[in-house]
């Protein structure tokens, strides 16, 4: 199977992949990805074509590199949270003041997956699944808080939790970033509190 199927190959780490997923991770969160073609990415991280072809297929490999390190500095988050915070209660109230922080954090333009799954609607990119394994993946870890938090329906609480989450990802970059990040937790202690 090819990185592009889905499942990435083993990553060769070096300066220049580094260079080149944090320059591209930059330029596409801020500008757009469609906006940004590879040549720039490879001018500002000073790495040549060769180099680049060395590490990545092309641009929708590098697209999905960007989104696999978005989706990972997220989970380590989580699980971090997960660790330090053994009540679910408390666990789902500390993901919603997170996502409410990065809401009102310097430089938001909303969801980097909310963000690429409009720019790659077609359901069979490869851009499009990584976007669904990463939302996938994060219902899965709020299903499982509701249910241990004993909820009625751990799947419904979650995907309101989703819901939420994701209208407060748009509503704080399109408006007040304050006023998403605190309806955002208002909305999830009375999740929590209905259970």
């Amino acid at each position: 199977m090819s990185k592009t199927e889905g499942v990435s190959a083993p990553v060769r780490r070096s300066a220049a992949r580094d260079r080149l997923l944090v320059t591209a991770s930059r330029l596409f969160y801020c500008e757009g990805i469609r906006g940004v073609g590879v040549d720039r990415v490879m001018a500002e991280a000073d790495v040549a074509r060769g180099t680049f072809y060395r590490h990545f297929d092309g641009k929708d490999d590098l697209v999905r590199a960007y989104l696999e390190a978005a989706d990972r500095k997220i989970r380590e988050s989580v699980t971090a949270a997960a660790e330090e915070i053994p009540s679910p209660a408390g666990f789902l109230a500390a993901v919603a003041h997170g996502i409410g922080d990065e809401v009102c954090g310097a430089g938001f333009r909303g969801c980097p997956f909310i963000n690429a799954a409009a720019e790659y609607p077609d359901p069979a990119s490869v851009i499009h699944r990584a976007v669904l394994r990463h939302r996938a993946w994060f219902r899965g870890v709020l299903v499982d808080a509701f249910r241990r938090l004993g909820a009625t329906s751990p799947e419904q609480s979650a995907d309101s939790m989703v819901a939420l989450r994701d209208g407060a990802m748009v509503a704080g970059y399109l408006g007040d970033a304050q006023a998403a990040s605190a309806v955002l937790q208002h909305g999830v202690t009375a999740l929590v509190a209905a259970r």
